[in-house]
């Protein structure tokens, strides 16, 4: 990756690091509008970069969190003192005789913290794999995946809008998330040849496709009701769940007024 390139991922990830803090500080200190308006802000700058990479440096499918974090257990050498063993003639590993079993000499055991209970070789081949797959370059897109790609990062600005055009309690903002979510999902599953960085993103956009379930207005009517009654459920036969069910939904007190009430709506 160039530099350029680096900075705007740089810069991507630190937005999405702190934009629940920017939004809950604001809310506080200058309330709802400064909320609504930081949200507008920090969505239309993620996007602006997010675009810039596909369009302009060809980032393809991008993943979230945008620089992976690193893994300081896979960084670790396999062998912290390998120049000094290779320089004093000792062997890293020892093949038995009649098992033919590869185990680590005792003169290159590493400390501690660094040990691992695979054989060496293993630990190289999967040291290698990983980051041949990181160094892997983007899947190119056509335009059709392109295009599925501008959907899925537009989508936060266009239910954004209709938030602002329809009100939130209205259906179509929802619908209109919904398709935008399915419709890019849909395009970009024509795809071949994917790393697995890129496959494991369409899986993580995927499962979140359930949030829609614990979403407004569809929480409201629907899921808010049937999930407060499996809590009260599991707070009254499940020992134990109450002391935390309780504190977490107030609406799971001890009396079945409200149980009753719901089960009366349901049916």
């Amino acid at each position: 990756q160039s530099l350029p390139q680096q900075k705007l991922l740089t810069w991507l990830s630190v937005l999405e690091c702190v934009e629940v803090f920017a939004e809950m500080g604001t809310a506080r200190v200058w309330g709802e509008m400064g909320r609504w308006t930081i949200i507008v802000l920090i969505q239309l700058a993620k996007a602006i970069l997010r675009l810039l990479l596909l369009l302009w440096y060809k980032a393809g499918i991008q993943t979230s969190p945008p620089i992976v974090p690193l893994n300081r257990e896979q960084q670790q050498p396999l062998h912290p003192q390998d120049g000094e063993d290779n320089s004093l003639g000792k062997d890293q590993t020892y093949v038995g005789k009649r098992s033919s079993r590869v185990v680590r000499s005792l003169q290159s055991t590493p400390s501690l913290q660094s040990r691992h209970w695979g054989s060496p070789q293993q630990r190289e081949e999967s040291q290698s794999r990983r980051a041949e797959e990181m160094n892997q370059a983007a899947t190119p897109l056509g335009l059709q995946e392109t295009i599925a790609e501008s959907v899925y990062i537009t989508r936060p600005l266009l239910h954004l809008l209709s938030l602002g055009v329809w009100g939130q309690r209205s259906w179509k903002p929802w619908l209109l998330s919904a398709v935008l979510d399915i419709s890019s999902l849909s395009l970009l599953s024509d795809l071949k040849d994917l790393n697995r960085r890129e496959r494991a993103e369409l899986r993580r956009r995927t499962i979140l496709l359930l949030y829609y379930l614990l979403r407004s207005p569809f929480y409201d009517r629907y899921s808010e009701g049937r999930i407060l009654l499996l809590l009260r459920l599991l707070a009254d036969y499940v020992p134990g769940v109450g002391f935390v069910t309780r504190k977490w939904a107030p609406q799971l007190c001890p009396c079945s007024c409200w149980v009753e009430k719901n089960q009366e709506d349901w049916a």
